[in-house]
């Protein structure tokens, strides 16, 4: 049976709460820093201060500042004891609060004199003053990015809690080799744990059997759901489970389907790799953020420095660049590769607007974070 879509085109809202009905948090799991970082926080432990007592900051002699009150070049201060030596990170000794440069004391045998004067504090890192101590590596339902990692690390934590989404991509022979690696990773640079399966044809029933024992938490197809003789990909879906919506008021992507093949949530995708792009920003990403648990992503204003005409009825996204403090729109409906190689932000322009004048303050998701 061929493919076909539905007469009126489903709006992207309507598709939209249909993929995301009753899909909620997935459980937490604990991850290695490498394989942590992408993925969003779940509750990690409160970090311990860092340093944990104060430490030199620099290589040098630790001394009192109270005691060498006074000490100069032509008043050198003799020291009634050996000064200690620091290198840097080490702890201060007992009864020192600051660290002088190397020529700052000559030593003699058993002799020693202080040259210069120091202030309290100086060269020295307090104890906390890195990390305060009963702060998160990154707050629950946040990015876990390199700054994160770095707290972990330094404060000696191995191991994070993290939700991470797996996502099983199943490719349909025929699309194009591009768009498969493209959507892969992109999933894996979000932080989603990714297995690719092959269908063996392109008729429905092989596209189905791809999906038996699944083992994941969303499904992506890629190729296959248009309504061309071969495509099978939509029909596929509809032998596991409910397609919710086939046919979107969305550009680019208006042949992206979405379904519920048991109780997994599936989008599939179409082979060009803009219109899976559009589908994978429009869909795909508000579905992970709510397995995730993530915290509403960063929007960043600025104002248009061109026109940008939509077709009322239609949800459409721009791709944009930044330009002088301005977002400067690329492609809008129809993507170059070019355009997506360019692009800095994305904008969704609702089905309800006709588009934004140019100098008009819009507020657009970055495409890299």
């Amino acid at each position: 049976m061929t493919q076909r879509l539905t007469p009126s085109l489903t709006p992207l809202d309507t598709a939209l709460a249909g993929l995301l009905q009753d899909v909620g948090p997935i459980a937490t799991i604990e991850l290695p820093l490498t394989e942590a970082a992408g993925c969003i926080a779940a509750g990690t432990p409160l970090l311990a201060a860092h340093p944990p007592r104060d430490s030199a900051a620099a290589d040098g002699w630790a001394l009192c500042a109270n005691d060498i009150v006074g000490a100069s070049a032509y008043s050198p201060l003799p020291l009634a004891t050996a000064p200690v030596w620091v290198d840097a990170g080490e702890p201060m000794p007992p009864g020192c609060d600051c660290v002088l440069d190397a020529d700052a004391v000559e030593v003699s045998g058993p002799l020693a004199q202080v040259l210069a004067e120091g202030v309290t504090g100086q060269g020295v890192r307090r104890a906390g003053s890195d990390i305060a101590g009963r702060v998160p590596a990154a707050a629950e339902g946040q990015l876990i990015d390199p700054a994160a990692l770095l707290l972990a690390r330094a404060a000696g934590v191995e191991k994070l809690a993290v939700r991470q989404p797996r996502l099983c991509i199943v490719n349909v022979p025929g699309a194009a080799a591009v768009t498969t690696s493209m959507i892969a990773e992109i999933a894996r640079a979000a932080g989603l744990h990714v297995k690719t399966r092959e269908a063996a044809a392109r008729d429905a029933a092989s596209i189905a059997q791809a999906f038996v024992d699944l083992a994941c938490d969303l499904v992506v197809t890629i190729g296959g759901s248009g309504v061309g003789r071969r495509d099978a990909a939509v029909n596929a879906l509809a032998r596991h489970g409910d397609v919710l919506a086939h046919g979107l008021a969305l550009q680019p992507g208006r042949t992206a389907a979405v379904a519920r093949p048991g109780k997994v949530p599936a989008v599939a995708l179409p082979g060009s790799p803009d219109h899976a792009l559009a589908a994978w920003l429009a869909l795909v990403l508000p579905l992970v953020d709510r397995l995730s648990a993530r915290l509403p992503r960063r929007q960043v204003t600025l104002p248009l420095a061109r026109k940008i005409a939509s077709s009322v009825g239609i949800a459409e996204i721009a791709l944009l660049v930044e330009e002088h403090k301005t977002w400067m729109p690329l492609a809008v409906g129809e993507w170059p590769l070019q355009a997506i190689a360019r692009a800095d932000a994305w904008l969704l322009i609702p089905a309800s607007d006709e588009g934004f004048a140019a100098g008009v303050p819009v507020d657009a998701y970055l495409t890299r974070e």
